[in-house]
């Protein structure tokens, strides 16, 4: 019997269990899009969606059920995520999921009637995106990322791990995460207990990254911070290669830098975001308007330490460290 079928059937049963508090069926199948500035086979991708999708079983959203689901996919590939969006806004689906800030940059500008449930951003009000966190206004709500104090949280992370570490880059790029140039701004305004010198490092191409690090590498003993953008994290395979090639230890929020060879990933849980996406989803397809569902903060944070990654760079981690961390790979 195939699932739709199988619904049907046990809805048309719902009667002859008086007792059950059956789920009310819809009239009809719920049409959610997902347009991610993600690349389709990434790891990182892939933990997303599949936090998405249990995210909506969970709450009885079945797919090929009561709800169809549409995944695009677009990287940080601007032209791409324009097609996405434009034919994503002819289906008119009751909801879409958006996530990184060029692909919710185009969809503000291509609807102000479809709902949007952004998962996973930085800075949503500086960004122009909502009007406030309590009461986001219009068709965008979700939840977001990170806030500028991280940084001085990285640092510090850096600098415990690396006693001596004198200077940091902060690396991304300003066409995908244009953000950081305020976060960065608000950063350096507030006093900090570390001496370490943070200089924001611009980069638009993969030959950018490799001359940024050899630059930096020219002073000893300094970091690498591998912001929060998608260009960035579509980019770790050079920046980890290249890093690695001037032994300098990186730190990014992203979990799968620390599993591909950075020494420590902080950051919020990025599948945890996604699943909770599901929450706001549920609601707007229940009839609640997006403008009045409170934008959300992170929920989850992990710390994970790559332990054979100090020790291939010389570092020896103090105990007291590694107890804070919620994954140690050795």
């Amino acid at each position: 019997m195939r699932r739709r079928d199988f619904i049907k059937a046990i809805a048309g049963s719902a009667a002859a269990w008086p007792g059950v508090a059956w789920p009310q069926q819809p009239d009809r199948i719920r049409r959610v899009s997902l347009l991610a500035g993600l690349d389709e086979n990434d790891p990182e991708t892939k933990a997303r969606i599949k936090a998405f999708r249990l995210g909506m079983r969970d709450l009885g959203w079945i797919e090929g059920g009561n709800i169809q689901v549409e995944y695009r996919f677009a990287g940080s590939n601007l032209e791409l995520i324009n097609k996405h969006v434009a034919e994503l806004i002819r289906q008119k689906p009751d909801v879409i999921v958006a996530n990184s800030s060029p692909v919710v940059a185009a969809l503000r500008l291509a609807t102000n009637s479809i709902p949007i449930v952004i998962a996973m951003i930085n800075d949503p009000v500086g960004q122009g995106f909502i009007s406030s966190f309590a009461r986001p206004g219009g068709n965008i709500t979700g939840f977001s990322f990170l806030d500028f104090e991280i940084i001085g949280k990285w640092v510090d992370l850096l600098a415990d791990a690396k006693l001596d570490l004198p200077r940091v880059a902060f690396m991304f790029n300003p066409d995908t995460a244009s953000f950081y140039v305020t976060y960065l701004r608000l950063f350096n305004e507030v006093p900090r207990r570390s001496s370490v010198e943070v200089v924001p490092v611009r980069v638009q191409s993969l030959t950018d990254i490799e001359t940024a690090i050899a630059n930096l590498a020219r002073e000893p003993n300094c970091g690498l911070i591998a912001a929060s953008d998608v260009y960035i994290l579509a980019a770790r395979e050079t920046i980890l290669k290249t890093a690695d090639r001037y032994r300098m230890p990186v730190i990014s929020p992203y979990r799968q830098f620390a599993i591909e060879g950075a020494l420590i990933s902080y950051g919020p849980d990025t599948a945890d975001i996604f699943r909770r996406s599901a929450s706001y989803i549920d609601r707007i397809l229940k009839g609640e308007s997006p403008g009045n569902l409170p934008f959300q903060s992170p929920a989850k944070f992990e710390l994970i330490v790559n332990l054979k990654k100090a020790k291939a760079l010389g570092l020896s981690i103090r105990e007291s460290f590694l107890l804070l961390a919620d994954e140690i790979i050795e």
